[in-house]
């Protein structure tokens, strides 16, 4: 009988801390809710896998069993070369999920393994670069190696960690300056400040509500300033 990686079904690494393992319990669980999925065959099914992961990594002495239990699975003679087991999938995420963080669910379906298909969960963390990869364990062995990448967006422009958006005024308000706003990635509204007699085009800087950047901290917000002058037209004098 096949031994199930209760690892991978939370879509987590053997050396995971007992909170860690905890939070991804409560997060997939409440996600995959049948309440939450309307009774959906799938939901009830993971629900139950995650289940039985968490009674046994929950418990020291049965996840230490566990362990040995893994280190001890035969490989199976299909797939026993472990570099064609290895995969990579790239992912767009929405804008926001980079900084809110999302639960993904990975899906490989390989003719080898009888079965197939294998499903994966796997949570993307809050103040997630754009470009970052994550591995997800495979239960025959190897991994799924996955790149999160930006989705095109139409409010904003990625830039590496930096986002770029426009920002309409009008005229009068292009002359005498002052403030706008406009909304942030995480739904919040910014402040952009006008100076007097901004340039069409001109790009005001708001540091830190960018995407996350690889090594801490965000990029920045860039907002090109757009207006339409005013034009007139009158009928010259003594015609």
């Amino acid at each position: 009988m096949a031994i199930a990686n209760h690892y991978a079904t939370l879509g987590l690494d053997r050396r995971c801390t007992d909170a860690q393992i905890r939070d991804a319990y409560r997060l997939l669980a409440k996600r995959h809710h049948p309440d939450v999925n309307h009774g959906a065959r799938e939901a009830v099914a993971q629900t139950q896998l995650l289940n039985a992961a968490y009674e046994v990594l929950g418990d020291p002495e049965r996840r230490r069993d566990h362990d040995r239990e893994l280190d001890a699975k035969p490989k199976p003679a299909a797939r026993a070369a472990k570099g064609m087991l290895n995969l990579t999938q790239g992912v767009h995420l929405r804008i926001e999920e980079f900084v809110r963080g999302t639960t993904l669910e990975v899906r490989v379906n390989d003719p080898s393994n009888a079965d197939a298909p294998e499903i994966y969960p796997l949570t993307i963390p809050a103040e997630t670069a754009p470009g970052a990869r994550f591995r997800v364990p495979r239960a025959g062995g190897g991994v799924v190696i996955v790149r999160v990448k930006a989705r095109p967006d139409f409010r904003f422009k990625v830039r590496g960690s930096d986002l770029r958006c426009d920002l309409r005024i009008r005229a009068q308000r292009a002359a005498q300056g002052g403030t706008e706003s406009v909304r942030g990635v995480a739904g919040n509204y910014l402040h952009v400040p006008i100076p007097p007699r901004v340039a069409r085009g001109e790009i005001v800087r708001i540091a830190g509500e960018g995407l996350p950047k690889p090594r801490g901290g965000r990029g920045d917000l860039l907002v090109r300033i757009l207006y339409c002058p005013e034009v007139r037209i009158t009928r010259a004098s003594g015609r």
